[in-house]
């Protein structure tokens, strides 16, 4: 089923990295709570494995948002819709928004617009990954796992028409005659 898959980053590549990101943020919230916001669906995977990996002397709460640019298309649609909206308010709150995947951008400027109308303290982005090359909208990445080039990735939450999420590693779907 994953003949079709190329490896573009290992699950111990994933892992380290995680790690690393986890104590950068153990560092720069340290004395504070420190809010996530899990965009989802892809995001819960890096974000359980992220909150995992912040120090113990720094609180964590979760939340979750689901929203919807991409249907089971493989480009972004640039049309950005709310399919469940926080449980908690901000006002006050150090919040990390956790990502899987940053691509256009249009997204996350929606997501952090709307955040920060909600008055929270502050207001960070984490990502997985990172495809700078796609962007449309200037979105700011605080704690950055991976850049990668315009290729559409799978594993780690991230699908194709709801499959390979499951994956360890980030992999390319190689579409029949892209083989090198």
């Amino acid at each position: 089923m994953t003949d079709n898959i190329r490896i573009m980053i290992t699950e111990e590549e994933i892992e380290q990295r995680t790690k690393e990101l986890g104590e950068q943020i153990s560092r720069d919230y340290a004395g504070k709570q420190v809010h996530m916001i899990c965009v989802l669906k892809g995001g819960v995977y890096f974000m359980t494995a992220l909150s995992k990996r912040i120090s113990e002397d720094v609180p964590v709460s979760l939340d979750f948002m689901s929203v919807s640019s991409y249907g089971d298309d493989t480009k972004s649609s640039g049309i950005v819709k709310i399919i469940k909206d926080l449980d908690e308010p901000l006002i006050g709150k150090d919040v990390l928004i956790v990502e899987d995947i940053i691509d256009s951008g249009r997204t996350l400027y929606y997501l952090m617009g709307m955040m920060r109308e909600r008055k929270p303290n502050s207001i960070k982005l984490c990502t997985l990954l990172d495809k700078p090359d796609r962007r449309v909208r200037d979105v700011k990445v605080d704690y950055l796992g991976f850049e990668i080039e315009d290729r559409f990735v799978v594993g780690c939450g991230m699908d194709y028409q709801q499959k390979y999420r499951n994956l360890p590693y980030i992999g390319e779907i190689i579409l029949t005659g892209e083989e090198n």
